[in-house]
């Protein structure tokens, strides 16, 4: 059977989890080791050393390629790890065109880590003239997206800015954990890498880190996987084995989220303490119509602005019974944290302000929990303020 031809649902449960050869287990078996015997000095079974490579997270790197129609995976024990090894691939003095609303770990490795290796701008990537003018002016190396962006879920043009930015020789690498495969596939769209953080959608649990990179490249992927082996932020066969066992639910999971999503989205407008609800499903999202023809769906991210202060955020985000506040995302229990304290504490104030990331801005994943109980939860915290 030709297995790219299989839908994501069946890609996700099958490919990396054929029965075990030695014993027929249905469960591939985890290969807790960290060396391997050699017939003869040079020569193996294909493994040497589990940071150079292990027969679990190969599996894992297998069904993730797949899903992101990439040639080649690359997993690593953390989405930050992921990032680092893309921009330990560029030369010193490489010029990166990023976007100005990103993760604050991603602000945080470009600003204060490497920032004096490369020479970074940050732009509003929603806005595609803008790109176009800053590709030429600034010519940059690498375009970093995050689409959609976090917190504040805007909508680039992944294709647009793939075709502007190939002309003047750029790459371009798109992070795709708020959508995941399954909702969004960049390396169709034109870009040359692709990022996950497996913490989030791809497992799907909450228990485990894990960063990957996809990407159809032979020589970058070379380049990438020399980098790993040197430097070493391989993931653990144990942690490949959960993420494996995570993604077999990729699209029940995607689907859930998004139905939740909707309906709460839909909800919180309708309540009188709420200000304002950012989500890429609402007709009122400004791109909309840009998400609809990009992405198979709309996913569990959304983000609101409560009608207050930092006084009436904390009294609601307190109040909370259901939604744990907590950083991260994409698990399915329902988190909900306030980004200018937690996960973007680390950009300027000046810049999360003009973002829109200010004290009453709220940040949600939405779980996959029954939608009448997150309802009655977000009304009884939000009546509370």
């Amino acid at each position: 059977m030709d297995y790219k031809k299989l839908k994501i649902a069946t890609k996700a449960i099958l490919i990396g989890s054929q029965p075990d050869e030695l014993t027929g287990s249905v469960i591939p078996p985890i290969y807790q080791t960290s060396t391997f015997a050699q017939t003869s000095p040079g020569e193996h079974k294909g493994y040497e050393y589990t940071r150079s490579h292990n027969p679990t997270r190969t599996r894992l790197e297998s069904c993730l390629a797949s899903l992101e129609n990439a040639t080649f995976s690359m997993v690593t024990s953390s989405g930050m790890s992921a990032c680092s090894l893309i921009l330990q691939s560029l030369p010193h003095g490489s010029k990166i065109l990023c976007g100005d609303d990103v993760y604050g770990g991603t602000y945080r490795l470009l600003n204060t880590i490497y920032n004096d290796r490369f020479e970074i701008k940050h732009i509003n990537t929603t806005d595609i003239e803008s790109v176009k003018i800053e590709l030429n002016s600034f010519k940059p190396d690498l375009v970093w997206i995050e689409s959609p962006t976090n917190p504040m879920l805007q909508i680039s043009d992944i294709k647009a800015i793939c075709n502007s930015a190939h002309i003047v020789g750029a790459k371009v690498v798109v992070d795709n954990t708020f959508m995941s495969p399954y909702f969004q596939n960049p390396l169709d769209l034109g870009a040359d890498m692709v990022m996950h953080s497996l913490t989030k959608y791809i497992n799907g649990h909450s228990d485990v880190l894990g960063g990957a990179i996809m990407l159809n490249d032979s020589a970058q992927y070379e380049k990438l996987w020399y980098l790993q082996n040197s430097i070493g932020p391989s993931q653990s066969p144990f942690d490949s084995w959960l993420v494996l066992r995570g993604v077999k639910t990729l699209s029940v999971r995607m689907k859930a989220h998004e139905e939740n999503a909707i309906k709460i989205a839909d909800f919180l407008i309708k309540h009188p303490n709420v200000e304002k609800v950012i989500y890429p499903g609402l007709e009122s999202h400004p791109q909309h119509k840009l998400a609809k023809s990009q992405m198979n769906g709309f996913g569990g991210m959304l983000s609101l602005y409560i009608k207050g202060g930092l006084s009436e955020s904390s009294k609601f985000l307190k109040q909370l019974s259901l939604f744990t506040l907590a950083e991260s995302l994409g698990g399915v229990e329902s988190l909900i944290e306030h980004p200018a304290i937690m996960t973007h504490a680390s950009v300027p104030v000046k810049e999360r302000n003009e973002l829109g990331i200010t004290d009453n801005f709220i940040r949600i994943s939405v779980g996959i929990e029954d939608i009448d109980d997150l309802k009655a939860d977000l009304k009884q915290a939000l009546d509370a303020i």
